[in-house]
């Protein structure tokens, strides 16, 4: 007779991982997000700024007026081809919308920027944001000085913030500064007909 003896089976138990393998992906993951906080810091206070300014033969009001006659954008202004306010009733005032169309050699770009500032015959700002707010933000302005008797100083500048500007700061400089200047002579142009 044969007699069989149990077979035992071999059963591997799992050995612990060692506890620094585990922490090494959330190591990493969190010098990830300290490294992007720390860049998002850095892009937010190190903005782009552009200024172009232009000697205007006009009064504050006079340049004002064709500043936010934005019905007449189309005839005048080879830059910003279109502008509307489309909230509080069409009011140009703080906290309300625009929509804005900017013409450049590539095309047309439209943006809905959140308005700052609109002070007659003196400033108008407003805040255009690309994405959530942290990628790329610009704070355009318009800044009107008197100078003399008949006679101002129109600013047109806009601040850049965010996480994409360092990647296009080149561009902005050679491309969008130049559209700038176009506008604002083509701005300054217009009031001296007016004021006329």
């Amino acid at each position: 007779m044969t007699s069989t003896s149990p077979t035992t089976a071999l059963t591997a138990t799992p050995r612990p991982r060692p506890a620094g393998r585990r922490r090494r992906p959330l190591a990493a993951l969190l010098g990830l997000v300290v490294l992007l906080a720390g860049y998002t810091a850095w892009t937010q206070a190190r903005p782009v700024r552009l200024t172009a300014a232009v000697e205007i033969e006009a009064t504050p009001e006079e340049v004002w007026q064709v500043l936010t006659d934005f019905a007449a954008y189309p005839e005048w202004n080879p830059f910003m081809t279109s502008a509307e306010v489309t909230s509080k009733g069409g009011r140009l005032e703080e906290g309300a919308r625009m929509r804005i169309v900017l013409h450049s050699g590539t095309g047309d770009t439209t943006f809905t920027p959140e308005i700052l500032a609109a002070e007659p015959g003196r400033e108008l700002r407003w805040l255009g944001r690309m994405g959530p707010g942290w990628i790329a933000d610009g704070e355009h302005r318009f800044l009107i000085e008197r100078t003399g008797p008949g006679r101002v100083r129109l600013t047109q500048s806009e601040e850049f913030t965010g996480v994409a500007v360092p990647f296009f700061a080149g561009q902005l400089k050679s491309d969008t500064l130049p559209q700038f200047r176009a506008m604002n002579e083509a701005l300054a142009q217009r009031a001296g007909e007016l004021s006329r």
